[in-house]
C-alpha cells in the first residue's frame, strides 16, 4: 500500500517538475524575444515541437528569419547546434558520416573508422531541405524516425534529445525538389512564417541596424528537456478529446465514412493515424504550457492546422478552384465545432 507520505512527495516532486518547465519556457521566449521580432506563434510552435520530441518545418519568404530563429533556439537551449546547406549536389554521405581508411602508424594496419557527419548534434538546422534531391532528403528519414542512422550495415545512436528544423522557400520552384510525403510526414508541424507588422518590423530594423548586439544565453540542459518530454506526455486528455482528434484525421480521408462533401471534392490523400499522435502530443505540450493540467477543445483546434497542412494531399479540382489546404482544414474544424456543439 503506498503511503500519504509517498503521494505526497511524489505530488511535490512532480509540481516542481511543472514549476521547472514554466521557469525554462519563460526563459527561452525572454532569450528569443531579445532577437527574434514578432512571429509569436511560430516560435511557440517550435517550442511545442521541441518539448515533445518532434520535428518542425518552417516555411516562409527570405529574410523573415528563419534561420536566425533556429539558431537562436539553439542558444537559449543550451544544446550542440548543426547546420546543414542542403544544395544539389549534397550527397547522403554529407548529412550522415562516412568511413573512411586510417592507417595505425603503430602497427602499420589499416582500418575503417567512421567520421560523424553533421547530422550528429542536439538540433539540426536543415537550411533550404528543398533544394537537394530526393535521393539526398531521405538520408534524414531513419534519423527523424528513429533518431539513428545507417552507414554500411553499422547502426550509429545520435545524441539525444535531437530535433530537425527545416527551412524552406515557397516561392521558388526552379532547382528545388519537393518533399517525398514520408518524409513530410515525419515532420510535427508545418509552421508558416508570414509578415510582420509595421511595429515589428521598425523593431527589425532598429536593431539590426544599430551597434546592439543581442547575447543568448541557455537556460536550460539537455536532461532537462528529455524530462520535459516525459512530463507532457503525463497530461490527460479525455476520452472525448480523444476520439474528436480521431474524428477529425478520420474526416481528411476521402473514402471515409464521415468525410465531408468538399474533402471528397478537393483531397486526395488524408492525413494517417501518425497526425492523431502529433496532434494529442502537441496539444498536450500547448496545454501544460497555458498552466493547465488536462486538454482541451481549444487546444486541439489551435495546433491542428500546422500538424495537418502538409498531411493531405489536393487534387487538380483544388488547384483550379485555387483551394489551399489550409482552407480545407478551417472548414474541417469549423464543421467538426459545430456538430459537437450539437
Amino acid at each position: 500500500m503506498v503511503s500519504f507520505a509517498g503521494l505526497n512527495q511524489d505530488a511535490a516532486l512532480l509540481q516542481e517538475r511543472i514549476e521547472r518547465f514554466h521557469t525554462v519556457r519563460e526563459g527561452i521566449l525572454a532569450q528569443v524575444r531579445e532577437v527574434i521580432v514578432g512571429q509569436e506563434e511560430v516560435i511557440d510552435q517550435i517550442l511545442i515541437a521541441i518539448f515533445v520530441g518532434g520535428h518542425c518545418l518552417m516555411t516562409g519568404m527570405p529574410g523573415t528569419a528563419k534561420t536566425l530563429m533556429v539558431r537562436t533556439i539553439a542558444d537559449a537551449l543550451g544544446l550542440q547546434f548543426r547546420r546543414i546547406q542542403f544544395t544539389p549536389d549534397l550527397m547522403p554521405s554529407d548529412i550522415t558520416g562516412t568511413d573512411i581508411i586510417e592507417e595505425d602508424l603503430s602497427t602499420g594496419h589499416r582500418k575503417w573508422t567512421f567520421v560523424e557527419g553533421p547530422i550528429f548534434g542536439n538540433i539540426l538546422l536543415a537550411d533550404e531541405i528543398n533544394r537537394t534531391p530526393p535521393k539526398t532528403q531521405s538520408a534524414l528519414l531513419e534519423a527523424m524516425q528513429e533518431h539513428s542512422c545507417t552507414v554500411r550495415g553499422h547502426l550509429y545512436h545520435l545524441p539525444a534529445p535531437f530535433f530537425v528544423l527545416a527551412t524552406q522557400n515557397p516561392i521558388e520552384l526552379e532547382g528545388t525538389y519537393p518533399l517525398p510525403e514520408a518524409q513530410l510526414d515525419r515532420f510535427l508541424f508545418n509552421s508558416i512564417l508570414g509578415d510582420l507588422n509595421a511595429e515589428d518590423e521598425l523593431k527589425v530594423i532598429d536593431r539590426t541596424t544599430s551597434t546592439r548586439i543581442a547575447e543568448v544565453k541557455p537556460v536550460t540542459s539537455a536532461e532537462d528537456l528529455l524530462d520535459f518530454q516525459q512530463l507532457v506526455r503525463m497530461v490527460p486528455i479525455a476520452d472525448t478529446l480523444a476520439r474528436y482528434v480521431i474524428s477529425l484525421v478520420r474526416a481528411t480521408r476521402p473514402k471515409s465514412e464521415n468525410a465531408p462533401d468538399f474533402v471528397k471534392k478537393y483531397v486526395n490523400y488524408g492525413a494517417s493515424v501518425r497526425a492523431a499522435q502529433f496532434i494529442v502530443l502537441a496539444a498536450k505540450a500547448r496545454a501544460l504550457s497555458h498552466s493547465r493540467y488536462h486538454v482541451t477543445y481549444d487546444d486541439i483546434s489551435s495546433i491542428a492546422v500546422p500538424v495537418l497542412r502538409h498531411r493531405i494531399l489536393l487534387n487538380f479540382h483544388a488547384e483550379s478552384d485555387r483551394v489551399d489546404p489550409d482552407e480545407i482544414l478551417n472548414r474541417l474544424i469549423a464543421q467538426a465545432q459545430r456538430l459537437m456543439e450539437t
